[in-house]
């Protein structure tokens, strides 16, 4: 059965996945403030994970489940349409599985918005199964919804980066800074287990050397500031044996924390790394990950 899409979406939707559960509630009614801010369509998708267990699951019972996201979306779109009027939103009913749902709805140029816990079972966006695949596996940008998510623009958006190769990943973050006329916090840690000179490695790198590191970070923040002019931008550096717990602890005055995802072998899944695992499950604030490309062994933008 093919996925039944009502409603046009525009270019790059906001996709969110709502089960039912409180946690995608909220991660619903803080993408559509997402949508707004970036003058984007906000797209919501539930999955039934029906296709393919038709010899397990009666035909009645299909229907009901299918009849029940139908109801689940209608009423979450009302929802949002209340807070946000004149949001474009459109809604997506599929009886596929919710990872590559939410993956072929957000494409290469939308952005997925999943919550931190779900309700578990077929319709499940539980982070660490569904959602942690999401993130894992995306080619869009992916947003994991956690701590305080009415208090939008009360801190800085929050950006880790290690050295040029994260400018992508720091121009978003802009992105999302100027959209929130907020601060942009660019934090470089340097890892001290391995020092080399003044910096040392970083990120879920900890043993590459990181020669010259920060002049690349100085760099990076120079060419966001040459973009975005009117942006009010802080760089500031720490040195720790733990990337994860100095990003966490940051998280707590923030209001976004952005960080670029990592293909290196031996990580988990294609974007995430030691530290961004660690970040989507303990993190303050909401976080984005943006897929990174190879480059031999390295990750670039």
């Amino acid at each position: 059965m093919n996925d039944s899409i009502t409603g046009e979406v525009r270019s790059g939707p906001v996709v969110v996945g709502v089960d039912g559960s409180d946690h995608a509630f909220a991660a619903a009614l803080w993408a559509a403030d997402e949508a707004v801010r970036l003058a984007r369509s906000l797209h919501l998708v539930h999955a039934t994970d029906t296709d393919g267990r038709e010899a397990f699951i009666m035909e009645n019972e299909v229907r009901r489940f299918c009849s029940e996201g139908r109801e689940l979306l209608d009423d979450t779109a009302a929802a949002v349409s209340e807070r946000c009027p004149g949001l474009a939103v459109t809604t997506q009913l599929s009886r596929r599985g919710p990872v590559p749902t939410l993956h072929g709805a957000a494409s290469d140029d939308g952005i997925i918005v999943v919550g931190n816990r779900g309700l578990g079972g077929f319709n499940s966006l539980l982070l660490g199964s569904v959602g942690l695949k999401v993130a894992a596996g995306a080619r869009t940008a992916v947003i994991v919804v956690r701590g305080a998510t009415e208090a939008a623009g009360a801190g800085p958006v929050l950006v880790g980066v290690r050295d040029e190769h994260d400018l992508v990943c720091a121009r978003h973050a802009a992105r999302e800074a100027a959209a929130r006329k907020s601060e942009l916090r660019i934090l470089h840690i340097g890892n001290v287990l391995h020092p080399v000179g003044d910096v040392a490695a970083m990120l879920d790198d900890v043993n590459e050397p990181a020669p010259g590191r920060m002049g690349s970070v100085v760099v990076v923040a120079d060419l966001i500031r040459e973009e975005f002019p009117d942006l009010s931008l802080r760089v500031d550096a720490e040195s720790s044996p733990s990337v994860a717990a100095v990003l966490v602890e940051a998280s707590n005055h923030a209001d976004l924390l952005v960080m670029g995802g990592r293909r290196s072998p031996g990580h988990i899944g294609p974007n995430l790394g030691r530290a961004t695992h660690s970040l989507i499950h303990h993190a303050h604030c909401p976080v984005e990950l943006i897929p990174r490309r190879d480059v031999g062994h390295r990750s670039t933008p």
